[in-house]
């Protein structure tokens, strides 16, 4: 068997052993799925048992999954809940964060390029954890829900565009520019997602949905394509494209077939993860608000990716900040819940925690 066939085999075997120690230890002690996924992918690696290692298809796949990922993300924001002074305040702490960020990651890392990595790395939120633990906690839709939403689509979109400004390669003034086009195209799309679809739109959605056509899906992944060959055409990190992208699937489905979005996001979701403070806000909420909004864990993992293959990063310090965001995954969620539980949110159960990590 080729090199490539027996890794492809290890990862698979990975990806179906992981959620079965998740659910045995779960019962015990609540462990997000990703937490063994990691592991796993350590011990059977070149720094353990050197049983995998990567080539060119397992580094096609790898960047195939990573663009999934952070699409999923993108689709996860909800615009009716990322707007006003809310989102103002989430930018603006952000940005703040982001300073402190890049001055600990510059001093600490010895060089302008490994410090940026660290920095945006440090100023993440793993909004696909935070949501299914406030939504099975009933702390979803209230205002604290909205604020941990916008505080976190800020914490996912942010570094996205950090990472493009600060490590293009590119003039200052010539990153911005072709921000500036990429965004133009993004609002030009928004702005056709937010018109209302023609009837035979939904139809076909609705008759394909459980059918070979699978309308949808395939429109999910033209969409994807369309927006990662125009952030490629741009020069721009096709990260950022397919952040967009998760956007503008999003507004579309849900107008289009609102009834039918969960169901459509599961399917993709079975492509994705299958294989591949303001001071509205009470003491308790302010400080469950900073755990839920440094709970880090994808986009630490798809910046490191990129720092490490650009030879910026060592493979110990993508392992340092990536086991940093397992602890947050792991510690913070839970402490936010504990936190909180004075002020009427209710515990949250080990089966929620075991489904959590949606990347």
């Amino acid at each position: 068997m080729s090199h490539s066939g027996s890794t492809l085999i290890l990862i698979m075997a990975i990806a179906v052993l992981a959620p079965l120690l998740a659910y045995g230890v779960g019962r015990r002690l609540p462990v997000p799925l990703v937490i063994f996924e990691i592991l796993l992918g350590i011990l059977i690696g070149p720094d353990v048992l050197d049983w995998a290692r990567p080539d060119a298809l397992i580094d096609g796949l790898s960047q195939l999954g990573l663009t999934m990922l952070i699409f999923l993300a993108g689709y996860e924001i909800e615009f009716g809940k990322v707007r006003g002074d809310t989102l103002r305040r989430a930018v603006w702490s952000w940005v703040a964060a982001l300073a402190l960020g890049l001055g600990t990651g510059i001093l600490l890392g010895g060089g302008y390029a490994k410090g940026v990595f660290i920095g945006v790395a440090l100023t993440s939120t793993a909004l696909g954890t935070v949501l299914p633990v406030l939504r099975d906690a009933g702390a979803l839709h209230g205002r604290f829900g909205s604020v941990v939403m916008a505080f976190g689509a800020v914490g996912e979109f942010g570094p996205i565009i950090a990472m493009a400004l600060l490590l293009s390669g590119r003039a200052a003034a010539e990153s911005a520019v072709l921000l500036g086009v990429f965004a133009a195209l993004t609002a030009a799309a928004v702005f056709w997602a937010l018109r209302p679809r023609p009837p035979w739109f939904s139809r076909i959605i609705a008759k394909t949905l459980h059918s070979s056509g699978q309308f949808a899906v395939r429109f999910v992944f033209l969409v994807l394509a369309l927006m990662l060959g125009a952030s490629t055409a741009l020069g721009l990190d096709v990260l950022l494209g397919a952040f967009a992208a998760g956007l503008i699937t999003r507004l579309v489905l849900t107008g289009a077939a609102p009834e039918s979005g969960p169901e459509i996001l599961e399917k993709v979701e079975g492509v994705g993860f299958g294989f591949l403070a303001p001071r509205d806000l009470d003491r308790r909420d302010r400080g469950g608000l900073v755990l839920y909004g440094s709970t880090a864990l994808p986009l630490v993992v798809a910046i490191t990716t990129i720092g490490v293959d650009d030879h910026e990063l060592s493979a110990g310090d993508a392992a340092a900040l990536v086991g940093a965001g397992m602890v947050s995954v792991l510690v913070f969620p839970l402490l936010a819940l504990k936190l909180r539980a004075g002020a009427g949110e209710k515990a949250l159960p080990s089966e929620a925690v075991r489904g959590s990590e949606t990347w």
